[in-house]
Protein backbone atom coordinates (compact mmCIF):
# COMPACT_ATOMS: atom_id res chain seq x y z
CA UNK A 1 0.00 0.00 0.00
CA UNK A 2 1.13 3.40 -1.20
CA UNK A 3 2.38 5.52 2.26
CA UNK A 4 1.43 9.17 1.16
CA UNK A 5 3.59 10.54 4.11
CA UNK A 6 3.48 14.06 4.57
CA UNK A 7 2.16 17.88 4.17
CA UNK A 8 3.29 20.97 5.27
CA UNK A 9 0.82 23.10 6.78
CA UNK A 10 1.91 26.46 5.13
CA UNK A 11 0.95 24.17 2.09
CA UNK A 12 -2.51 24.13 2.37
CA UNK A 13 -3.19 27.49 3.15
CA UNK A 14 -3.82 28.79 -0.33
CA UNK A 15 -6.92 25.75 -0.39
CA UNK A 16 -8.42 27.45 2.76
CA UNK A 17 -8.02 31.44 1.76
CA UNK A 18 -9.68 30.66 -1.69
CA UNK A 19 -12.41 28.53 0.18
CA UNK A 20 -12.77 31.68 2.68
CA UNK A 21 -12.48 33.98 -0.77
CA UNK A 22 -15.62 31.53 -1.74
CA UNK A 23 -17.45 32.13 0.91
CA UNK A 24 -16.75 28.29 2.30
CA UNK A 25 -17.65 26.93 5.56
CA UNK A 26 -13.65 27.16 6.46
CA UNK A 27 -14.00 25.91 9.54
CA UNK A 28 -16.10 22.90 8.39
CA UNK A 29 -13.61 22.42 6.30
CA UNK A 30 -11.06 21.76 8.87
CA UNK A 31 -13.52 19.55 10.65
CA UNK A 32 -13.90 17.34 7.89
CA UNK A 33 -10.21 17.13 7.34
CA UNK A 34 -9.58 16.73 10.75
CA UNK A 35 -7.16 19.97 10.65
CA UNK A 36 -7.29 22.07 14.54
CA UNK A 37 -6.79 26.07 14.57
CA UNK A 38 -3.48 25.17 16.48
CA UNK A 39 -2.43 22.86 13.47
CA UNK A 40 -2.79 25.76 11.03
CA UNK A 41 -1.05 28.09 13.26
CA UNK A 42 2.10 25.95 13.47
CA UNK A 43 3.58 26.61 10.57
CA UNK A 44 6.55 24.76 11.22
CA UNK A 45 3.74 21.38 11.66
CA UNK A 46 3.36 18.42 9.16
CA UNK A 47 -0.15 17.05 8.71
CA UNK A 48 -0.44 13.40 7.30
CA UNK A 49 -1.29 13.26 3.49
CA UNK A 50 -4.50 12.09 4.07
CA UNK A 51 -5.39 15.25 5.96
CA UNK A 52 -4.73 16.93 3.05
CA UNK A 53 -6.39 14.56 0.50
CA UNK A 54 -9.78 14.89 2.94
CA UNK A 55 -9.22 18.82 3.26
CA UNK A 56 -9.15 19.24 -1.15
CA UNK A 57 -11.91 16.15 -1.97
CA UNK A 58 -14.31 18.25 0.71
CA UNK A 59 -13.66 21.75 -0.93
CA UNK A 60 -13.40 20.43 -4.43
CA UNK A 61 -17.35 19.25 -3.77
CA UNK A 62 -18.46 22.13 -1.81
CA UNK A 63 -16.96 24.95 -4.07
CA UNK A 64 -18.45 24.12 -7.17
CA UNK A 65 -15.63 25.01 -8.90
CA UNK A 66 -14.27 22.88 -11.56
CA UNK A 67 -10.86 24.44 -11.19
CA UNK A 68 -10.16 24.80 -7.34
CA UNK A 69 -6.97 23.83 -7.77
CA UNK A 70 -6.19 26.02 -10.38
CA UNK A 71 -7.82 29.00 -8.86
CA UNK A 72 -6.03 28.38 -5.28
CA UNK A 73 -2.64 28.99 -6.77
CA UNK A 74 -3.50 32.81 -6.97
CA UNK A 75 -3.06 32.55 -3.26
CA UNK A 76 0.59 31.53 -3.16
CA UNK A 77 3.01 33.17 -1.28
CA UNK A 78 6.89 32.59 0.11
CA UNK A 79 5.86 30.56 3.39
CA UNK A 80 3.57 28.36 1.10
CA UNK A 81 6.85 26.46 -0.03
CA UNK A 82 7.71 26.64 3.66
CA UNK A 83 11.95 27.82 3.87
CA UNK A 84 12.27 26.56 0.13
CA UNK A 85 10.04 29.49 -0.74
CA UNK A 86 12.52 32.00 1.06
CA UNK A 87 15.13 30.07 -0.25
CA UNK A 88 14.24 30.91 -3.87
CA UNK A 89 13.30 33.76 -3.20
CA UNK A 90 16.73 34.94 -2.44
CA UNK A 91 18.85 33.42 -5.41
CA UNK A 92 20.41 35.82 -7.89
CA UNK A 93 18.06 34.57 -11.47
CA UNK A 94 15.29 32.54 -11.83
CA UNK A 95 17.33 29.61 -12.73
CA UNK A 96 19.12 29.66 -10.01
CA UNK A 97 15.57 29.41 -7.95
CA UNK A 98 14.84 26.43 -10.17
CA UNK A 99 17.48 24.22 -9.43
CA UNK A 100 16.26 25.12 -5.96
CA UNK A 101 12.91 22.93 -6.03
CA UNK A 102 14.59 19.76 -6.49
CA UNK A 103 17.00 19.32 -3.51
CA UNK A 104 14.23 21.22 -0.85
CA UNK A 105 10.78 20.40 -1.61
CA UNK A 106 10.67 17.49 0.61
CA UNK A 107 10.22 20.49 3.32
CA UNK A 108 6.75 21.17 1.70
CA UNK A 109 5.98 17.39 1.89
CA UNK A 110 5.84 14.22 0.02
CA UNK A 111 2.75 15.18 -1.94
CA UNK A 112 5.52 14.61 -5.36
CA UNK A 113 8.79 15.27 -6.66
CA UNK A 114 9.81 17.33 -9.29
CA UNK A 115 12.97 17.54 -11.97
CA UNK A 116 14.46 19.72 -14.63
CA UNK A 117 14.88 18.38 -18.41
CA UNK A 118 16.92 20.27 -20.75
CA UNK A 119 15.04 19.83 -24.10
CA UNK A 120 16.95 22.01 -26.90
CA UNK A 121 15.83 25.69 -26.22
CA UNK A 122 13.84 25.23 -23.09
CA UNK A 123 13.58 23.79 -19.95
CA UNK A 124 10.87 21.05 -18.57
CA UNK A 125 10.37 21.84 -15.03
CA UNK A 126 8.16 18.66 -14.03
CA UNK A 127 6.06 17.78 -11.22
CA UNK A 128 4.87 13.89 -10.46
CA UNK A 129 2.64 13.78 -8.31
CA UNK A 130 2.07 10.65 -5.96
CA UNK A 131 -1.39 11.14 -5.19
CA UNK A 132 -3.67 8.51 -7.15
CA UNK A 133 -6.93 9.54 -6.84
CA UNK A 134 -7.52 10.79 -10.16
CA UNK A 135 -9.80 13.84 -9.01
CA UNK A 136 -7.97 15.12 -5.86
CA UNK A 137 -4.61 14.51 -8.56
CA UNK A 138 -5.65 17.04 -11.24
CA UNK A 139 -6.52 19.49 -9.09
CA UNK A 140 -2.90 19.47 -6.98
CA UNK A 141 -1.33 18.91 -10.03
CA UNK A 142 -2.69 22.14 -11.41
CA UNK A 143 -2.33 23.99 -8.30
CA UNK A 144 1.72 23.27 -8.11
CA UNK A 145 2.27 24.22 -11.75
CA UNK A 146 0.28 27.50 -11.79
CA UNK A 147 1.64 28.36 -8.22
CA UNK A 148 5.08 28.24 -9.74
CA UNK A 149 4.59 30.45 -12.50
CA UNK A 150 2.90 32.74 -10.71
CA UNK A 151 5.27 32.98 -7.79
CA UNK A 152 8.06 33.12 -10.80
CA UNK A 153 6.63 36.12 -12.27
CA UNK A 154 6.38 37.72 -8.63
CA UNK A 155 9.87 37.05 -7.20
CA UNK A 156 11.08 38.10 -10.80
CA UNK A 157 8.77 41.39 -10.89
CA UNK A 158 7.90 40.08 -14.69
CA UNK A 159 4.46 39.23 -16.46
CA UNK A 160 5.84 36.80 -18.67
CA UNK A 161 4.38 32.92 -19.33
CA UNK A 162 6.23 29.35 -20.39
CA UNK A 163 5.97 28.70 -23.61
CA UNK A 164 3.43 25.61 -22.72
CA UNK A 165 2.19 24.43 -20.11
CA UNK A 166 1.48 20.46 -19.91
CA UNK A 167 -0.88 18.24 -18.13
CA UNK A 168 -0.95 14.23 -17.91
CA UNK A 169 -4.69 14.23 -17.44
CA UNK A 170 -7.61 15.08 -20.29
CA UNK A 171 -9.15 18.45 -19.77
CA UNK A 172 -12.46 18.07 -17.52
CA UNK A 173 -15.29 18.60 -19.87
CA UNK A 174 -16.46 21.66 -17.35
CA UNK A 175 -13.44 23.29 -17.93
CA UNK A 176 -13.11 25.10 -20.75
CA UNK A 177 -9.78 25.53 -22.34
CA UNK A 178 -9.67 29.57 -22.37
CA UNK A 179 -10.35 28.68 -18.38
CA UNK A 180 -6.61 27.41 -18.43
CA UNK A 181 -5.16 29.71 -20.83
CA UNK A 182 -6.17 32.54 -18.96
CA UNK A 183 -4.39 31.83 -15.79
CA UNK A 184 -0.89 30.52 -17.58
CA UNK A 185 -1.09 32.99 -20.18
CA UNK A 186 -0.33 30.58 -22.47
CA UNK A 187 -0.81 27.28 -24.66
CA UNK A 188 -1.76 24.43 -22.09
CA UNK A 189 -2.17 20.87 -23.69
CA UNK A 190 -3.31 17.91 -22.14
CA UNK A 191 -2.95 14.27 -22.25
CA UNK A 192 0.73 14.82 -22.46
CA UNK A 193 3.64 12.89 -21.50
CA UNK A 194 4.34 14.58 -18.18
CA UNK A 195 3.21 17.65 -15.87
CA UNK A 196 5.54 20.19 -16.95
CA UNK A 197 5.88 24.08 -17.43
CA UNK A 198 8.36 24.54 -20.67
CA UNK A 199 10.34 27.42 -20.13
CA UNK A 200 12.72 29.40 -23.00
CA UNK A 201 16.19 29.00 -21.80
CA UNK A 202 16.71 33.12 -21.70
CA UNK A 203 14.16 33.05 -18.51
CA UNK A 204 16.98 31.08 -16.56
CA UNK A 205 19.07 34.33 -16.49
CA UNK A 206 16.30 36.75 -15.58
CA UNK A 207 17.25 38.62 -12.13
CA UNK A 208 14.93 38.06 -8.78
CA UNK A 209 14.21 41.47 -7.43
CA UNK A 210 15.31 40.27 -3.57
CA UNK A 211 18.23 38.36 -4.15
CA UNK A 212 20.23 38.07 -0.86
CA UNK A 213 23.51 35.81 -1.52
CA UNK A 214 24.94 36.02 2.50
CA UNK A 215 21.03 35.48 3.85
CA UNK A 216 20.74 32.20 1.24
CA UNK A 217 23.40 30.81 2.49
CA UNK A 218 22.22 30.92 5.91
CA UNK A 219 18.57 30.30 4.64
CA UNK A 220 20.14 26.94 2.97
CA UNK A 221 21.99 25.82 5.72
CA UNK A 222 18.92 25.75 8.00
CA UNK A 223 17.15 23.71 5.34
CA UNK A 224 19.77 21.13 5.58
CA UNK A 225 19.26 20.82 9.17
CA UNK A 226 15.49 20.88 8.72
CA UNK A 227 16.15 18.04 6.09
CA UNK A 228 18.19 16.05 8.52
CA UNK A 229 15.46 15.86 10.80
CA UNK A 230 13.03 14.23 8.15
CA UNK A 231 14.91 10.70 7.77
CA UNK A 232 13.23 8.81 10.04
CA UNK A 233 12.22 6.16 7.16
CA UNK A 234 15.29 6.71 5.18
CA UNK A 235 17.77 3.52 5.18
CA UNK A 236 20.94 4.13 7.34
CA UNK A 237 23.35 5.25 4.64
CA UNK A 238 21.05 8.20 4.50
CA UNK A 239 20.74 8.89 7.64
CA UNK A 240 24.26 8.97 8.26
CA UNK A 241 24.92 11.45 5.14
CA UNK A 242 22.26 13.70 7.02
CA UNK A 243 23.88 13.46 10.20
CA UNK A 244 27.27 14.32 8.44
CA UNK A 245 25.46 17.13 6.92
CA UNK A 246 24.60 18.43 10.04
CA UNK A 247 28.05 17.92 11.81
CA UNK A 248 30.15 19.22 9.03
CA UNK A 249 29.23 23.03 10.16
CA UNK A 250 31.17 22.03 13.36
CA UNK A 251 34.42 20.94 11.62
CA UNK A 252 35.05 17.33 10.97
CA UNK A 253 33.07 15.36 12.76
CA UNK A 254 34.72 12.23 14.63
CA UNK A 255 33.66 8.38 13.73
CA UNK A 256 32.14 7.99 17.54
CA UNK A 257 30.52 11.18 17.17
CA UNK A 258 28.17 9.94 14.33
CA UNK A 259 28.15 6.72 15.69
CA UNK A 260 26.68 7.64 18.84
CA UNK A 261 23.75 9.81 17.37
CA UNK A 262 22.46 6.14 16.17
CA UNK A 263 23.41 4.29 19.74
CA UNK A 264 25.98 1.86 18.22
CA UNK A 265 29.69 2.05 18.24
CA UNK A 266 31.83 2.50 15.40
CA UNK A 267 32.24 -1.20 14.71
CA UNK A 268 28.49 -1.79 14.80
CA UNK A 269 28.04 1.22 12.58
CA UNK A 270 30.83 -0.06 10.03
CA UNK A 271 29.15 -3.45 9.63
CA UNK A 272 25.76 -1.76 9.35
CA UNK A 273 27.16 0.33 6.87
CA UNK A 274 29.02 -2.36 5.06
CA UNK A 275 25.94 -4.52 4.64
CA UNK A 276 24.41 -2.12 2.71
CA UNK A 277 27.31 -1.71 0.49
CA UNK A 278 29.35 1.03 1.28
CA UNK A 279 31.15 2.53 4.05
CA UNK A 280 31.59 5.45 6.47
CA UNK A 281 34.42 6.96 4.05
CA UNK A 282 32.41 6.72 0.91
CA UNK A 283 29.29 8.33 2.33
CA UNK A 284 31.38 11.38 3.79
CA UNK A 285 33.45 11.37 0.26
CA UNK A 286 29.55 11.63 -1.41
CA UNK A 287 28.51 14.23 0.99
CA UNK A 288 31.74 16.38 0.32
CA UNK A 289 31.51 16.12 -3.57
CA UNK A 290 27.65 16.90 -3.45
CA UNK A 291 28.62 20.48 -1.40
CA UNK A 292 31.47 20.92 -2.71
CA UNK A 293 29.93 21.01 -6.57
CA UNK A 294 26.94 22.93 -4.88
CA UNK A 295 28.94 25.71 -3.38
CA UNK A 296 31.23 26.04 -6.50
CA UNK A 297 27.95 26.22 -9.16
CA UNK A 298 25.52 28.21 -6.52
CA UNK A 299 27.86 30.99 -4.70
CA UNK A 300 30.84 32.83 -4.58
CA UNK A 301 32.60 31.57 -1.52
CA UNK A 302 36.02 31.87 -2.24
CA UNK A 303 37.49 27.69 -2.58
CA UNK A 304 39.50 28.53 0.33
CA UNK A 305 36.55 29.08 2.55
CA UNK A 306 34.64 26.11 0.95
CA UNK A 307 37.39 23.81 1.53
CA UNK A 308 37.07 25.02 5.20
CA UNK A 309 33.85 24.35 5.36
CA UNK A 310 33.78 20.73 3.85
CA UNK A 311 36.20 20.12 6.70
CA UNK A 312 39.48 20.29 4.96
CA UNK A 313 42.77 21.78 7.39
CA UNK A 314 44.00 22.84 4.18
CA UNK A 315 43.52 23.56 0.67
CA UNK A 316 45.45 21.92 -0.99
CA UNK A 317 44.09 18.63 0.49
CA UNK A 318 40.80 19.99 -1.12
CA UNK A 319 42.20 20.10 -4.61
CA UNK A 320 43.41 16.83 -4.55
CA UNK A 321 40.35 15.09 -3.38
CA UNK A 322 37.91 16.72 -5.54
CA UNK A 323 40.18 16.02 -8.55
CA UNK A 324 39.88 12.40 -7.52
CA UNK A 325 36.40 12.84 -7.48
CA UNK A 326 36.04 15.09 -10.95
CA UNK A 327 39.28 14.67 -12.59
CA UNK A 328 39.50 18.78 -12.16
CA UNK A 329 40.25 20.93 -9.73
CA UNK A 330 38.07 23.00 -8.04
CA UNK A 331 38.60 26.37 -10.26
CA UNK A 332 38.67 24.45 -13.29
CA UNK A 333 35.57 22.97 -12.22
CA UNK A 334 33.39 26.61 -11.61
CA UNK A 335 35.11 27.87 -14.70
CA UNK A 336 33.63 24.86 -16.88
CA UNK A 337 29.88 25.12 -15.78
CA UNK A 338 30.04 29.32 -15.79
CA UNK A 339 26.97 29.70 -18.44
CA UNK A 340 25.33 26.63 -18.18
CA UNK A 341 21.20 26.87 -17.93
CA UNK A 342 21.53 25.71 -14.32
Amino acid sequence: MLTLGYTSVPALLKYLRHAEHLGLDVENARAVAGISAEDLADNGKRLPSEVHERLLEHLMQVSGDPLFGLHAARYVQPGSWSVLGYITMNCATLGEAMSRIVPYEKLVGDMGTSQLELAGDHVRLIWNCRHEHPGIRRHMVENVLASWMLYARWIADMDRSPREVWFEHARPDEAPQADYEEVFGCPVLFSQPSNALLVPLDYLSIPLRQADANLLRTLEEHALTMMAGLDDNEPLPQRVKNALRLLLKDGLPRKEKVAEKFHMTVRTLQRHLQQAGTSYQEILDQLRQELAEHYLLRSDLAIQDIASYLGFTESRSFHRSFKAWTGMTPGEYRESRKGAPL
